[in-house]
């Protein structure tokens, strides 16, 4: 069931012009801040949205970041350049991939291709200076470890119960039940991603805040379906389907599953094409372990 979190507001950048594909939230107290910023490419929206609600980059103070791929932190270093006192909230792991993002492009240029700057548009450093490496806790949200996605994934959850998943809870749009795991290369990881979906539901959350795409308060189904589903992909992957089946199999579920205007922005928000990559590469490193 679709919801609103309680101390926060989601900002829905219009991705490519398509509605509930990507999203931001807005925090507002103590501090203006954002829980990931959304690619260069939305930029003009996520400056329209703020100022809809009477606010400018630069009074942000904080940007959260569940993790570094483009579609969540892609125009961190931009907002940065806008805004210097805007403080970037990163893993340890993720931290050097904002500082120089060089190793992260010339990756995703791998698996996006000529669309890539289409896609995601400019990517700008952000000085070190303005990078704060994520410990347990920040400015009142509790952080949670959440690899398999990624490894320097995180969620924040906040005091009341409102969790920021990023990705490490799949995609959902409302008012759809279907939850899909997006899995992009290269570092995803199923067993990690089966133990942060025990995390967040030992944290007891009282709403689901996801990027792709709102805010959800049935948890534990949520997440039940969402582990049932990455075993039935990986399961898939391992037993040699192609890549054309899997994506056949793909549109298929989505037909019989979602009200035909979400569908594409399922398919964008989930591109089965970078999912079976991810789970491949999972697979065949797997077995060579």
């Amino acid at each position: 069931m679709a919801a609103k979190c309680t101390m926060c507001e989601l900002l829905d950048l219009l991705h490519l012009g398509r509605p509930e594909v990507v999203g931001v939230y807005l925090l507002e107290a103590p501090e203006p801040a954002l829980v990931d910023c959304g690619p260069s490419t939305c930029m003009d929206t996520l400056e329209r949205e703020l100022a809809w609600r009477g606010l400018r980059v630069g009074d942000l103070r904080h940007l959260y970041l569940t993790h570094v791929h483009f579609d969540h932190a892609g125009c961190a270093g931009s907002l940065v350049r806008a805004n210097p006192r805007l403080l970037v909230h990163v893993s340890e792991i993720g931290a050097p991939h904002m500082i120089d993002p060089s190793r992260l492009e010339s990756s995703a240029r791998r698996v996006t291709g000529a669309e890539f700057d289409r896609v995601w548009g400019a990517v700008v450093p952000v000085p070190a200076d303005n990078v704060r490496p994520l410990e347990d806790r920040v400015n009142g949200l509790r952080v949670l470890p959440t690899p398999g996605h990624a490894k320097h994934h995180v969620a924040f959850v906040s005091a009341d119960g409102d969790c920021f998943a990023g990705d490490s809870a799949g995609v959902r749009i409302s008012p759809a039940e279907l939850v899909v795991p997006p899995a992009p290369p290269p570092d995803v990881d199923v067993e990690a991603w089966l133990s942060s979906l025990d995390r967040i539901a030992a944290a007891t959350p009282a709403r689901l805040c996801l990027a792709h795409f709102g805010v959800f308060e049935d948890v534990e189904a949520h997440l039940e379906r969402m582990r049932a589903r990455l075993l039935e992909w990986v399961e898939l992957v391992r037993g040699g389907v192609s890549e054309d089946a899997f994506a056949e199999a793909r549109a298929e579920e989505l037909e019989r599953e979602v009200a035909p205007p979400l569908v594409a922005a399922y398919a964008q928000a989930a591109p089965s094409r970078h999912t079976f990559a991810g789970l491949r590469r999972y697979v065949e490193r797997a077995a060579a372990r």
